[in-house]
């Protein structure tokens, strides 16, 4: 429920607001009002007329201030409502990720190469952390990916799911945040990878098998298992795709 305004008035004071970089100095007042918590999810932004008023600056500086934040995902501008605090969600880094990358294979290998190191500690949380309604709803997400087989479309919105659903297992927001923000990445890897779409059943059954095992390791609560899995998923799948993204040799 969002808090009366009256309660926000500690917000808009100009105290240490420099003469230059007014844009800049805006944004941080307000960006320090959200992350200290005197600005919350639902809460609604002041109209840029009294920010402006408040801080002494033009409407024009306290609109593109309020903007930068909407470009952030921090808040969500609505034509003729309240500017109001959003509750953090990737998709600002998934742009951001895009735009890193932009689609060249030195990008691709980067961002494989990114999943390569973070995914087997996931896995590794994972198992410690995991509760039997974690366990369940992977098992369904590993049912869903055995019915896509050669349905391609399918099975990249079923790998993707599976592998986000681990990482949310594993309990930790910011890894969630990156692991979100990388699916638009990862899914253009994988549509570049299936595009000839002439991988053997056996094949198609080889990477669902290692599905399998990362979700056994990882309902087992053993770390060290669901980590080897993992390894081991990625030692074999990625080999195809790195041939199509190899990796840049080391600076010499």
């Amino acid at each position: 429920m969002a808090r009366p305004a009256t309660l926000l008035d500690d917000v808009l004071t100009p105290s240490d607001l420099a003469p230059t970089r007014l844009r800049d100095a805006v944004l941080r007042k307000l960006t320090d009002a959200i992350m200290s918590g005197r600005l919350e999810p639902g809460d609604a932004l002041p109209p840029e007329s009294r920010i402006a008023a408040s801080f002494g600056v033009s409407k024009q500086v306290a609109r593109e201030a309020v903007h930068q934040l909407a470009a952030m995902g921090v808040v969500h501008i609505q034509q003729g409502k309240a500017t109001r605090v959003c509750l953090l969600n990737a998709e600002p880094l998934g742009r951001f990720f895009r735009f890193a990358v932009r689609g060249s294979q030195k990008g691709m290998a980067e961002a494989v190469e990114m999943r390569r190191v973070l995914e087997p500690a996931i896995a590794a949380l994972a198992a410690q952390r995991r509760s039997e309604a974690d366990v369940a709803r992977l098992r369904t997400i590993l049912q869903r990916l055995e019915q896509a087989m050669a349905n391609i479309p399918a099975w990249i919105e079923a790998d993707l799911d599976f592998h986000e659903s681990i990482t949310s297992m594993a309990g930790n927001r910011l890894l969630q945040l990156q692991m979100r923000g990388l699916r638009p990445v990862i899914r253009q890897i994988m549509e570049s990878f299936t595009a000839g779409g002439s991988r053997s059943h056996e094949a198609w059954m080889q990477t669902l098998h290692r599905h399998e095992r990362i979700l056994e390791g990882v309902a087992s609560g053993d770390a060290a298992r669901a980590r080897a899995a993992m390894e081991l998923h990625f030692e074999a799948a990625d080999q195809a795709i790195t041939s199509l993204f190899p990796p840049a040799a080391p600076a010499v």
